[in-house]
Order: C-alpha cells, then structure tokens, then sequence
C-alpha cells in the first residue's frame, strides 16, 4: 500500500479513538510537505506499517518497552518529583512493546534526515549505539544539575525563550467546543485557590496533529500557570498489525514515562474520562520539548547523539525480564554496521514516500 492509502486508513482508524480536530489534520497534512525529517516526524503509522519490510534482517531483535516515534525533536526537560532538572525523551505517546532495535533505528533515521546535519551519517549511528550500550550498562536519568552537566547548553532557557513562550500561550485561540469531562480534568490538575481560568485550544506537534488538544491559563499566587490535556489513542504499532480492530492491548504510556530507570515528570499523568484517555502535563518555558528549528542538524554533535541513545537505553532497560541481558547478547551477535544500514534503507524509504506524498494532488 501507498503512503496515500495507508494515511487513509489510518486516519479511518484513528477516527474510531478520538474526536478528530479536521482544521490541525489538514496542518499536519501541508506540513507534511516541508521536508522529509518533518514527514518522518508526522508519519509514524507508516513507519510501524513498513520497518519490518524494509529491515527484515532485524526485525527477530528481543522485543522491549520501547518508544516507538523516536526521533531527534522527541526530547526534552523537566522537574522531577524533588525539582532536579531532567532531560531526555518526553513523549511516549506510541509506546509499545516491540522489537528493540527498532527505536534505534528510528533515531538514526531521524538523525540522517536532519536539515543541514552536522555528523556524517556512519559516525551518527555509531554515536547512538555507543550510547546505547554505555546505557544498558549503567541506565539512569540524565540529570542535568548533577551528571549531564553539558547539556545544559542545549537546553538552557533564555528571556527569549521565556517571552516567545508566553506569546505562544497569549495567541493561543479560545477553546469553543471543550468536553466537560475534559473541562473537569484539567481544573482539577491546578493547584488550590487558582483562579481566573481561561480555557484555549492549542496546535501543536507533528505525528499528533488532529487529536484534541486543550489548555487551560489560570492565576495562581502571583503568576500564571499552564496545563494542557491531550487525547492519548493507541499507539500506531497495535493498528499496523490489524487496522481493523476496535479492541487494543493497554496503552503502555505509563510503563515507558515512568520506567525504573527515569526521573519523570510528576505533572505527566493519563486519565480515562468519558471522552477516552486524556494525557495531562504542565507547560512552562523551562519544561518543554526542545524543537530544533528549520536547522535541525546544524548544532548536532556527536556527544549529544551519544546521549540521545543513552538516555534510549534506559527506557529498554526498565522491560521486566531478562531484557538487558537480551539486549546486550543481541547487540554483540550484530556485530557491527547493522544500524548504519537499517537507518539507510529507513531514510529511502521515507525520501521516496515524501515524494509520492508531495507529488499527491
């Protein structure tokens, strides 16, 4: 199947899960068209659809809690239950179990596709797994007061970051059509004695473009603060296997997001309404996912592809069983050059279907 006809379908199924917000999913479709790193971002349904096609020689990896849409713009900050900065992945909505390898290439993948990219594509991939060992070894949070100190130049937030945050907050559209129950959970998610609440829609992401998504603004001792619910549906990787199904394993979102091995965002929590499933989190300047603009690549270096795989191995390592041993023994088995080759058939498959995507009329 095409990528036309699998959007198709995907969409049809997606439709059976949430209230589709058509406006954000004709957006998400013209995004589309900027390039192929946004495309790969916006498209993971065909992803999960064609990786054991186009990687078949990987495809008997051991299987793992996994992310599922990885890529360079799917990391980010934030406070922890005892404040400590933390970075790393953020976003977990097609969080699966599956085989491991597949979140690696991904991200190698994504790496390769970056606009202006900064690493030979050969040494992004080793950086990766590099990290990705080093993580199966001794998994952690990347906690960036104490042992990511480094990363903090990436991440750090300046008076422009913070103003273009609140102009984004400011400009955001009054919400019209807010669910009730959707109403209840994000008042009920500010602290006591908050007031003067607004309510907004927002737009926002890439592969989540079309799913409801809600703000609330209220004032609370002296200041603002922000909330915002999503709607979390099945991960893409359980309708690849059967687009027809209308009952799905349980969404493993909160398996990943808050894994043995992580310092998660404590505001990160999912409630089930008479709406379906609602992904609540708290926004703010300095908790954020970190976009990496029109330039995507430019300021990537190796150290930072590094971490990226390494904070990745963390993730893994909180699957029940005996999957670092698993992990570690497939690794070694692999060799080495498998990802560099995966990620390279991935990116030519995803080049081509950004062709025929913007060739569509």
């Amino acid at each position: 199947m095409s990528i036309i006809d699998d959007t198709k379908d995907y969409e049809t199924w997606l439709r059976r899960h949430c209230t589709v917000v058509d406006d954000d999913l004709d957006t998400k479709h013209d995004r589309m068209r900027k390039d192929p790193f946004v495309f790969l971002r916006a498209t993971y349904y065909r992803w999960a659809r064609r990786i054991e096609t186009i990687a078949p020689d990987i495809a008997d990896a051991p299987a793992a809690l996994c992310v599922g849409d990885i890529h360079l713009e799917n990391f980010g900050t934030w406070r922890d239950a005892d404040g400590r900065w933390v970075w790393g992945v953020n976003d977990f909505d097609e969080a699966a179990v599956m085989p491991y390898v597949f979140d690696l290439v991904r991200l190698t993948t994504s790496a390769e596709l970056a606009p202006k990219m900064a690493v030979d594509s050969s040494d992004a991939a080793d950086a990766i797994l590099d990290g990705y060992r080093a993580g199966l070894q001794t998994p952690r949070p990347a906690l960036l007061d104490e042992h990511e100190i480094w990363i903090r130049s990436y991440v750090k937030c300046s008076d422009r970051c913070r103003r273009e945050f609140w102009d984004e907050i400011d400009e955001l559209e009054p919400a019209r059509s807010l669910p009730g129950a959707v109403r209840e959970l994000l008042v009920g998610s500010l602290p006591g004695e908050a007031n003067d609440a607004t309510f907004r829609r927002r737009v926002a992401g890439g592969g989540g473009l079309g799913r409801p998504r809600f703000v609330i603004v209220a004032t609370w001792r002296g200041g603002r603060v922000v909330r915002e619910a999503k709607a979390l549906v099945p991960s893409a990787w359980t309708w690849k296997s059967n687009p027809q199904q209308r009952s799905v394993p349980p969404h493993q979102f909160v398996a990943v997001s808050t894994g043995a091995h992580r310092a998660p965002d404590p505001f990160l929590n999912v409630h089930r309404t008479g709406e379906g499933d609602y992904l609540v989190r708290r926004l703010s300047a300095d908790s954020r996912k970190i976009d990496l603009g029109k330039d995507a690549g430019a300021d990537l270096k190796r150290d930072l592809l590094r971490a990226m795989g390494t904070d990745l191995a963390s993730i893994h390592a909180a699957t029940h069983g005996d999957a670092v041993a698993n992990i570690t023994a497939d690794l070694k088995r692999r060799g080495s050059g498998w990802l560099h080759k995966a990620a390279r058939a991935a990116r030519k498959a995803t080049e081509k279907d950004y062709e025929v995507w913007c060739r569509k009329a």
